[in-house]
């Protein structure tokens, strides 16, 4: 097998997908599937976690200067509250994320 991890992963990541499918699983890079797979997790838990830094950024800023508010303050609160409401509704393990953080 050509193992094209190290230069281009896209490459790499359509011949996994092609072993997959095809039940090819003696072809397959266990190793780097395996820290691509805890990759999508934690790059998950960075999105989660940079949507709620601008969320508190914006909430402290509006708390804290009134005479500044404006409403695209407030449209980035409402969307930073949507998108991890819908981040936490698609991907409910960050839950418990966000709990042990506390």
């Amino acid at each position: 097998m050509l193992n094209t991890y190290e230069t281009d992963i896209v490459a790499w990541a359509n011949q996994q997908a092609h072993f997959l499918r095809s039940g090819n699983l003696s072809a397959l890079d266990f190793e780097h599937l395996a820290e691509e797979i805890e990759d999508v997790g934690k790059s998950e838990q960075r999105e989660l976690a940079n949507r709620m830094s601008v969320l508190m950024t914006h909430l402290l800023k509006w708390e804290f200067q009134p005479a500044r508010r404006s409403n695209s303050w407030q449209l980035i609160i409402k969307e930073q509250r949507k998108a991890i409401v819908r981040r936490l509704k698609n991907t409910p393990s960050l839950k418990s994320t966000i709990n042990n953080n506390t």
